[in-house]
């Protein structure tokens, strides 16, 4: 067996006893008593557990992080996050050795570990495609940070629970994920599907150029994102017009408000003229009856 042979046959082992045992619980001499090598080989090659250890982590992150960046490449929104959940979703189910060992030391909702630096560089990306989208719709794209941890939060910890239960299949998990993700609970479809462009997506190593249905499919994506701009503006253009109204209304409020308060200290200043006026005429009348 070459030098190279050995390597990764040592990364291969080291990888399933990682999975299997975590880190603390796999040694040095077990990975080599299974490779049916001396420690000195393992050494040699990788200086120590921790050596094998950050290999098999570096590809594993590497391997994920490819396959949703690639996602994240389709042209179409909702295409990008049917594929974005295909990816993690195939990645658990070919790599579930692999997707183990990210999750062992930590998980989606925590804020160290391998898997959580993970889950921020894939949000990094995210942010990116819910900033366009926020900004085409009329929204704040400053929002879109929070938004994209919420997403990838949602999908990755949705990722973890799949891992054990494996049911139900993996196009129907990225589907109610997506349903969730894109219409919201107020507009959830009872029986969602993915698209057929994602499906064609998951069966080639390649994103497959989409054509006949797909194309129509994508085409009547795009409508019915257009019509969802144009509804969002409406509702846009109407809140502005509502807030405009509201303000005149509050200016206008404001302005007979003052107008009552100057009313009111003119009859206030009227008052005191009047009582001061007889109070001078009740002391000169004093003086008239009460002379010194």
């Amino acid at each position: 067996m070459s030098g190279s042979e050995r390597r990764e046959q040592l990364i291969q082992i080291s990888r399933t006893l990682f999975a299997e045992k975590g880190f603390d619980g796999t040694s040095i001499e077990e990975i080599a008593a299974t490779a049916q090598v001396s420690k000195p080989v393992v050494y040699e090659h990788f200086g120590g557990k921790e050596g094998v250890y950050a290999v098999v982590v570096d590809r594993e992150m590497q391997k994920l992080l490819g396959m949703i960046t690639e996602a994240l490449a389709a042209s179409h929104s909702l295409v990008k996050l049917e594929r974005a959940a295909l990816a993690l979703l195939r990645y658990i189910e070919e790599s579930s050795e692999g997707f183990r060992i990210l999750v062992r030391d930590s998980h989606a909702a925590s804020g160290t570990g391998t898997f959580a630096s993970l889950i921020s560089e894939i949000a990094s990306q995210v942010e990116d495609v819910l900033a366009d989208e926020f900004a085409a719709r009329g929204y704040d794209p400053k929002l879109a940070p929070m938004y994209a941890q919420m997403l990838v939060g949602m999908v990755a910890l949705t990722g973890q629970w799949w891992l054990d239960v494996r049911k139900p299949g993996r196009e129907e998990v990225a589907a109610h994920l997506v349903n969730l993700a894109w219409n919201g609970l107020t507009g959830l479809n009872p029986n969602p599907r993915i698209t057929a462009t994602s499906r064609a997506q998951t069966a080639a190593a390649k994103p497959p150029q989409p054509r006949g249905t797909s194309e129509k499919e994508l085409r009547e994506l795009e409508k019915a994102r257009d019509k969802e701009l144009k509804e969002a503006e409406k509702v846009r253009q109407r809140e502005l017009k509502e807030a405009e109204k509201a303000r005149v209304r509050e200016l206008k409020e404001r302005e007979r408000l003052l107008k009552e308060a100057e009313k009111a200290r003119e009859r206030e200043e009227k008052i005191r003229q009047r009582e001061a006026r007889l109070a001078e005429r009740a002391a000169r009348l004093e003086q008239v009856d009460h002379p010194e």
